[in-house]
């Protein structure tokens, strides 16, 4: 978990054989380039949040072989000395250009780019693949739970139910960049900023001998700052009465105003009415009411329809896990060799399965915005260095059926891939979480909100240039002879 671990063991074994093999065979200097990209958005959505950069970039600036695992290796007995001294020696020189943190991302599109000798863009596939497929999952996850809220704040409250401290930790990071406003995992405050927040569990309410003795100990103890849970044995009965009995002994008495009480079972949308209406008789309408019962983008959605009255969700192991659909898939494939001479030669491979052959070459991402509402348009895969003119119109196409085309007017074209790695070095200016949140808001905002269903969501258009398809083309054509 911590930042300067030193994870190079973590890999498949097979990038470990496969290297052993390039380095044995002369290949080792060879240049390679290779993709990630997922193939299809989680729960069927319209789009997903790429997360998980930062750790990307500390992995491979910090990438290196101890003598402990080179120890290991050799204990193999699969690998030659000549290999294991050159992991000994190790250091990363690639390029590496990556879809900054918080973008909207979508299907087949390069998100990060590896560019360098063989063996090195072989080793870091594991990492590059675990790191943005899980918070790109949970980034992704986080911004519909936050989107179905409708404007009020979500907490992420999961990390009891997180798969491991990894997953608490490095899902509250993304849940944080996907819109939550903060997170119950006190640790991921103190590394990234997130705001730490809670109050209290149903066990302070029972540590004392009366739910109102519980109440009034706290009260007195952050009287700023108070949110009472009521729902440790009975809401309308005992809950809420000793709360409002609270507010006024005590916290109204310093001077101070309540902010909340929370509900974490029961019927949600009966129980909220009932409070809100009892609160607002005895004089603390500003008073909020919090929510955190097996929340997820559906429920939420369905008892706000339902005239819930509700201020703020603290959503935990839905969120956290993205119970609905725990994997992301993104994949790592190799598109691109160059020759003795310098000369690029594109790789694909090819499937049975569409869906499943892969876009060949050296490429950059555009994408396309409207000049009169700065929504997105399209976005492009061009080979890398081709530019897209958004002086003129431009027909794009469906990469499979080619018959349907659209001719767009009136935009401008930003580039989405930035470099991130000048041969191993770093080129690329980290941002704070809190731009890195910002700035995925401000992006989702200018996708069309027919993209953003959650059921049936419209089909963003992702194209490729002419340029590229015509690749493409000739190397399914020169394959299938």
């Amino acid at each position: 978990m911590d930042k300067f671990e030193n994870l190079a063991l973590l890999t498949d074994f097979y990038e470990f054989t496969m290297s052993n093999g390039y380095f044995e065979k002369g290949m080792k200097d060879k240049i390679a380039v290779f993709d990630m990209f997922f193939r299809r958005v989680p729960d069927n959505g319209g789009f997903a949040v790429m997360a998980g950069l930062e750790q990307v970039i500390m992995f491979l600036k910090e990438l290196n072989f101890s003598d402990e695992d080179i120890a290991y290796l050799r204990s193999k007995n699969m690998f030659t000395e000549g290999f294991l001294e050159y992991l000994r020696n190790f250091k990363f020189t690639c390029d590496v250009w990556a879809v900054k943190e918080g973008t909207p991302i979508f299907p087949h599109e390069p998100i990060v780019v590896i560019r360098g000798p063989l063996i090195q863009a072989q080793l870091v596939e594991t990492m590059i693949l675990l790191t943005i497929n899980h918070q790109s999952l949970i980034a992704t996850k986080a911004n519909r739970i936050v989107r179905s809220a409708e404007g009020r704040p979500v907490m992420e409250f999961g990390s009891r139910r997180a798969q491991g401290k990894d997953g608490a930790v490095y899902g509250a990071r993304a849940a944080y960049i996907g819109g939550c406003v903060g997170t119950a995992c006190t640790i991921t405050d103190k590394m990234f900023e997130t705001p730490a927040l809670g109050t209290m569990a149903h066990s302070w309410v029972q540590s004392f001998d009366s739910e109102y003795e519980a109440f009034k100990a706290y009260a007195e103890m952050y009287p700023n700052n108070c949110t009472l849970l009521i729902d440790t044995y009975n809401v309308l009965k005992s809950g809420l009465p000793n709360a409002i009995k609270v507010f006024n002994e005590v916290i109204v008495k310093k001077g101070f105003r309540p902010k909340g009480v929370r509900l974490d079972s029961g019927d949600i949308t009966y129980l909220t009415k009932k409070v809100r209406k009892a609160l607002d008789e005895n004089g603390f309408s500003d008073v909020g009411i919090v929510v955190s019962n097996s929340m997820d983008e559906y429920i939420i959605r369905d008892i706000l329809v339902q005239g819930a009255q509700i201020n703020s969700f603290g959503v935990g192991e839905r969120l956290i896990t993205s119970k609905s659909e725990p994997v992301f898939g993104g994949v790592y494939k190799l598109v691109a060799t160059y020759d003795d001479n310098g000369n690029e030669i594109p790789k694909i491979k090819i499937s049975e399965n569409p869906e499943k052959i892969t876009n060949p070459a050296f490429k950059s991402l555009y994408r396309l915005y409207s000049r009169e509402t700065n929504k997105a348009l399209a976005d492009v895969i061009t080979l890398y260095g081709e530019e897209i003119d958004d002086t003129k119109d431009l027909e794009i196409f469906h990469p499979n059926h080619t018959w349907k085309r659209k001719t767009l007017t009136n935009f401008k074209a930003e580039k989405l891939l930035v470099q991130i790695l000048d041969k191993g070095e770093l080129v690329y200016d980290m941002p704070k979480l809190s731009d890195i949140r910002d700035y995925c808001l401000s992006e989702i905002d200018r996708i069309w909100d027919e993209v953003k269903r959650f059921e049936n969501p419209h089909t963003y258009y992702v194209d490729l240039s002419q340029k590229l398809w015509d690749i493409r083309n000739n190397l399914l054509l020169e394959n299938n002879k």
